[in-house]
């Protein structure tokens, strides 16, 4: 009754909780999604439908279903399905069921045998990639690696720019 609130003592000043958020899940387009329009995340997205437009995110996972027809941007790629259109990023892997029509502009770059690519591959310095800029992100941070099947980074604020038809 006149005991001390230990949840009083797990809060910032302002009244908030001070443990740490939990990273969101990635934002996902499943295979039965088209989406024509650009999409623009500030976390990982993974595609498994397609999109015609530009992509732009942090980690993009594009899976094996994946089409997209238009730029891809993102600090790390990791390409299992088609693109069509350019790739720009700091970390680019190649699966082996990657198959990219378009020019691949990297830091790192990774290609799995059996994987396709029909374009030009240049290797950018640290100057030159992609300087996406990150709500939560410090200058001195390098940009995540995306490992299959794995997620842990923010996708909290996703926004679809999509045409009506």
């Amino acid at each position: 009754m006149f005991s001390k609130d230990n949840k009083a003592e797990n809060r910032k000043p302002n009244g908030q909780p001070t443990s740490p958020l939990k990273p969101a899940p990635p934002s996902l387009i499943s295979r039965d999604l088209k989406i024509v329009g650009n999409i623009k995340s500030d976390g990982e997205v993974q595609i498994d439908g397609s999109v015609e437009g530009d992509v732009k995110s942090k980690t993009l996972l594009i899976g094996e279903s994946a089409h997209i027809k238009g730029a891809v941007t993102a600090n790390s790629v990791v390409v299992q399905g088609t693109v069509n259109g350019q790739i720009k990023a700091h970390s680019v892997k190649l699966a082996k069921t990657g198959h990219v029509v378009g020019d691949v502009m990297h830091q790192d770059l990774s290609i799995e045998t059996g994987a396709f690519i029909e374009g030009h591959c240049r290797r950018m310095d640290e100057e030159q990639t992609p300087k996406l800029k990150w709500p939560n992100a410090s200058p001195g941070n390098k940009p995540e690696t995306a490992n299959i099947g794995e997620s842990g980074s923010s996708a909290s604020n996703t926004k679809l720019e999509a045409k009506a038809s």
